[in-house]
Formats: C-alpha cells, sequence, structure tokens
C-alpha cells in the first residue's frame, strides 16, 4: 500500500470484512468460478475467475459492505466504465450488489503494472513513450464521455505481456496498455457522488489543485499523466517525499525540468511534459499537445490514434538519440510461465493502514543493446584481438585477452545481456584509475548502473581486468603482479608461460573475495546513497568508503604470491573519491 494515498469514506471498514466472502472454487453470481486470489485489500478482495457461462477468464473483485454502508465508491467506478469502450481501457463487464457485497466483473489481463515494471527498470524509452500514447488516447476517450479518472498513476496502468503486433488500429492500443481503477473518477451528471471537500487519488501524483480540494477536471488527469511519464523515463517521481507530509508540502513547488534530468531526450518532448507539470491548470498543456510531442519523439506515421507496439527490450539505457523506426515484433515467452495481472489496479485508494491490491507480477522478456552494436560484434572484436596478438607472436597477451573476456561470457546477469556488451568497456576504468593511483574509486562508478547485477558484474569484471593489467603493463596498479611472476618478455610468447605463472597466480581466493567486496560494495552504494537528504548521503557515503578502505586489505592480503601491502595501491583516496562521486551523481539524478 502507498501510504501517500487519500481516500474519502463515510464510514470505515473494518479492518478484516473482507475475510468473510468466499474462497477458492465457489461459484459466485451464479456463473462465476473463483480460481487463485490475486489480491486483497480495504477496498475488496480481487480474485482470477472462470466464467462458466461464456467460458472465459475474468476478474472478479469483491467489496463487502458494512451494516448500513453505501457503495460509493465502487459505484462510481463501475457508473465510469459504465460509459467508456477503449481497447486502452480495462473493460468492465457486469457490476452485481448482492447483500452485504458488491461485485465487479472484468477483463482479466495477463501483464504487470507499469509500477513494477519502472521499478524493475524494465521498459526502454521507446517502450515508454508507446505506454503513455496509449494512455493519451484512453484519457481523451474518457473526457470525451464525461469522466475524470483522477487517480492517473503507475500502479493503475496495466501492461499486457502478449501484444498483438498485428492488431488493427485501435485495437494495438489495449496491447500497449491498459488503464484501470475509475473508482476516484468525476463524473459529469452524477455531483452527488463528489461533494465539495472531497479528496481522491495518489497524493504523489495529484495535482495542484486536486490536492487542495478544488475542481479536479480534466487538468488534473494531463498533470498526473504527465507525472506518470516523468518517473518512467527518470525512474523516480520528483513530487514523493520520504513521507507524506514531505510529499505534500512539494506539491505545487516547481518541479526539476526534464531536460536536466535526461539530457538526452528530444527538446520538444521534454519540454511539453514539463508544460503539462505546470502548476496552473490554464496554462497546462493538453492530452493532443502531450500526444503530438509523443508522436514526434518516436519518430511514427502511424494510422490516427494507433502508437507502434515496439519489442519488449527492458532496459532504459536505450535513449532517444534518434527516432526508433522498429518493425513490431512478438514477445518471448519468460521463464516460469504466465502469471496473470488483475484488471483492479495495484495500490488502489485505500484508507491509511489497510493492504493495497497486489496483482501478480509478470516480467516480459527483454533484450539489451550495448553501445550501438551488438554483443556478438563486441566479443568478435575481442576474439580478433586475441588472434592478432597470437599470430603476431604473442600467444601469451592473447590468452590473457581471453582471460578478461571469460568473465563477459559466463557471468550469470541475465538475458538482457544478450543484446549488447558496449558497457563492459566501462570496466576498463578501473585499470586506467590504478595507473593514477585511483583504483579504489572504480565500485563507486560501477554502482551508477541501473541495474544490481550489472552494478556488481561491472564491479567484480573491473576488479579481474584490474589484476590482469598489473603482468601487462608490469607496475603496481592495485597489488602488484604476484611474487615470482616472469617479465613480460618471458610469457608473452608462451601459452603455457603465460596460464601456469601469470594467470594461474590470479584464480586464487583472495582475487575472488576481492572481487566480491567490489561487487558487494557496487550494489549496496544506491542503497545507502539516495538524494534525500545531503547531511545523510555523506555520512552513508563515508561509512561506505572507509569499509571498503579497510576491508580491501584484509581479503587481498590472501592472494596467493603476493607480498602483503600496507594498503592496496589507492584503495584510500580512491575510496574517498568514490564516495564523493557518489553524492554528487546521486544529486544530479534526483531522490530515490
Amino acid at each position: 500500500m502507498d501510504s501517500q494515498t487519500l481516500v474519502h469514506s463515510r464510514q470505515p471498514r473494518a479492518r478484516d470484512a473482507w475475510t468473510d466472502g468466499p474462497g477458492a472454487d465457489a461459484l459466485v453470481l451464479g456463473r462465476y468460478r473463483l480460481r487463485e486470489r490475486l489480491g486483497a485489500g480495504g477496498f475488496g478482495v480481487v480474485w482470477s475467475a472462470h466464467d462458466e457461462q461464456l467460458h472465459r477468464e475474468v476478474a472478479v473483485k469483491r467489496v463487502a459492505l458494512a451494516p448500513g454502508e453505501d457503495a460509493e465508491r465502487v459505484t462510481r467506478e463501475a457508473l465510469a466504465s459504465a460509459r467508456l469502450a477503449h481497447p486502452a481501457i480495462v473493460a468492465l463487464y457486469e457490476a452485481c450488489p448482492v447483500q452485504d457485497a458488491f461485485y465487479l466483473i472484468s477483463e482479466l489481463v495477463d501483464g504487470d503494472t507499469l509500477a513494477q515494471l519502472i521499478a524493475d527498470d524494465a521498459l526502454a524509452d521507446e517502450e515508454v513513450l508507446a505506454i503513455a500514447r496509449a494512455l493519451c488516447s484512453a484519457l481523451a476517450h474518457a473526457h470525451s464521455r464525461g469522466v475524470v479518472h483522477r487517480d492517473v498513476k503507475p500502479h493503475n496502468v496495466l501492461v499486457p505481456r502478449h501484444p498483438d503486433p498485428h492488431a488493427p488500429a485501435p485495437e494495438a492500443l489495449g496491447g500497449v496498455a491498459k488503464l484501470t481503477d475509475f473508482g476516484g473518477a468525476h463524473l459529469s451528471g452524477q455531483d452527488v457522488l463528489t461533494r465539495t471537500g472531497d479528496v481522491l487519488g495518489t497524493l504523489a501524483y495529484m495535482a495542484p489543485e486536486q490536492s487542495e480540494g478544488r475542481e479536479a477536471g480534466e487538468p488534473v488527469d494531463v498533470y498526473s499523466l504527465a507525472l506518470v511519464l516523468y518517473e518512467a523515463l527518470c525512474g523516480f517521481n520528483p513530487v514523493r517525499g520520504a513521507t507524506p507530509a514531505e510529499t505534500a508540502r512539494r506539491i505545487g513547488r516547481p518541479i526539476r525540468p526534464l531536460a536536466r534530468a535526461r539530457r538526452d531526450l528530444p527538446r520538444a518532448l521534454a519540454q511539453t511534459i514539463d508544460l503539462c507539470l505546470h502548476r496552473s491548470p490554464a496554462a497546462r498543456g493538453t492530452l493532443a499537445e502531450l500526444d503530438a510531442a509523443l508522436e514526434q519523439a518516436l519518430g511514427e506515421a502511424p494510422a490516427p490514434g494507433a502508437p507502434r507496439i515496439v519489442a519488449h527490450t527492458r532496459r532504459r539505457d536505450r535513449r532517444l538519440s534518434e527516432p526508433a523506426r522498429r518493425q513490431p515484433q512478438p514477445p518471448q515467452q519468460p521463464p516460469g510461465g504466465p502469471a496473470p495481472a488483475t484488471a483492479i489496479g495495484e495500490d488502489a485508494p485505500v484508507a491509511h493502514g489497510q493492504a493495497a491490491l497486489a496483482p501478480a507480477v509478470l516480467k516480459p522478456s527483454f533484450q539489451a543493446e550495448g553501445w550501438g552494436l551488438p554483443r556478438v560484434v563486441w566479443l568478435a572484436l575481442a576474439l580478433a584481438l586475441a588472434v592478432w596478438q597470437t599470430v603476431a607472436g604473442r600467444a601469451g597477451v592473447g590468452l590473457l585477452v581471453l582471460a578478461a573476456l571469460a568473465p563477459i561470457v559466463l557471468l550469470p546477469v541475465g538475458r538482457r545481456a544478450q543484446g549488447g556488451s558496449g558497457g563492459w568497456l566501462l570496466c576498463a576504468l578501473a585499470p586506467a584509475l590504478g595507473v593514477v593511483g585511483l583504483a579504489g574509486a572504480f565500485p563507486a562508478i560501477a554502482g551508477q548502473a541501473r541495474r544490481w547485477r550489472m552494478r556488481a558484474a561491472f564491479a567484480a569484471v573491473g576488479y579481474w581486468w584490474l589484476v590482469l593489467a598489473e603482468p601487462l603493463l608490469a607496475r603496481r596498479l592495485w597489488l602488484g603482479p604476484p611474487g615470482h611472476t616472469p617479465a613480460r618478455a618471458a610469457w608473452e610468447s608462451s601459452l603455457n608461460t603465460a596460464a601456469v605463472h601469470v594467470i594461474g597466480p590470479l584464480l586464487s581466493l583472495g582475487v575472488l573475495l576481492g572481487a566480491a567486496l567490489w561487487a558487494g560494495g557496487a550494489v549496496l552504494l544506491p542503497v545507502l546513497v539516495r538524494g534525500r537528504n545531503a547531511a545523510l548521503d555523506a555520512v552513508a557515503a563515508t561509512v561506505w568508503s572507509t569499509a571498503l578502505a579497510v576491508v580491501a586489505p584484509m581479503l587481498d592480503a590472501s592472494v596467493q604470491g603476493h607480498t602483503v601491502q600496507a594498503s592496496p595501491h589507492g584503495a584510500i583516496v580512491g575510496a574517498v573519491l568514490g564516495g564523493a562521486l557518489a553524492v554528487a551523481a546521486r544529486a544530479l539524478r534526483g531522490p530515490v
């Protein structure tokens, strides 16, 4: 449950009111066979179910009603959904009050919430913009029917796992994203459900006029959608604070321009999103303007109202330096098989202290790109370098190149690495920093990667390249070459000598522990330095730097064949510099 969610309710519902409902395999409303409970919270319990009359899978939401309690919010949701028929809006099939409960039967979406995909850093920029175009179309349809959603947020956006790449417009919109949870909607002609002074929605996504209890018309949806888009492109919500009170204070204050957080985005797109986040509803951009900017950024020329369905790539590192012009590709089945996500959005507005509805998580398949070249090309170039050194009479150097390449092939960093490996060139900074005595700063650099697996992999591979570079350069970059390592002239032309006397001594527990220390430090750094308080970040970075500087010599002293040094070369100064870099980088990117 998002603690920054507000709801108006005439009477508080008992915390465990939903527990008295039917269980698995029960038949409700005479036709819906309950199968799996997908989530439960203050506004009911959601099940996946089988419609035994029409033989289809549906989502069944049961909202328990306390004695004497009306069904204000669920009625609003039913009335709003009944007005709408759009491929990018979750379809409501039936709404039925039964004794002490109210049932909503809706479309069951096989996918995941946008909130989870943002948290997993699972979307490319092109995917984010395509999702935003679908939401623009959905909201435009709702507004034309007199419905204002008033609670647009990532938890209320479902991203289907199996979009149809051949679906015609406008049906293709439903394969990109589906908007759900109209329980807080305003309906024209239904003012009895939205009394003056009511505040509904989620605090961190509210427009200023909505949070102040003023009239919340169509501009509030524009504001919330722009804020969702900002978060999806940058990885953080610029309004959300550490506490609800801090978030409330930030509402209405100037938001950091998107162009400063993402300098690589098209200027027109960033300016349009900033305009849609204007404090004044009258000065705010429109859905049409936002959709036009999104279409221009995607470089599309589709049929009216239909965004291009981009392939699932699950990586935000691929930026919009030029328009995306991909052909649609069907997604792949991820390991573990399908799991449904309820059509009722996760983190629906609930009373404080109650759990939100939580749909099952299903992650689409993904690939990644490296710096403009496919992974196979980078690996082929490295292999060509090793072959060239061997042909040139330096077989030992060629073997060293292959030893450096091995972790990139073997490390279990996920299928994302199949798309590209240019990012691995970052690891070359470790020996480069070692040359100037600052190798200890590299874990902080590796710690800037978005995914924890890549942070760990970059740090570990950087450490491995650092120790391999020492015999290659015949100088001390960290610990110095292992004892009894022959001069380069003695091993560079011999595979056997390089394997036994150069690489062999490095295959030790000490090197493994050193790489593990760097990997752990890189993984923990973003957890410690969060950008919410400068003083706390400075303290956390200092503790992090001190720990690396103290522990590194203890682990590295166990490397077989080394003469124990008081401290690895550059460990202390480098770690201090790394901590400072981490604080500065987080300040530039914003809080998490």
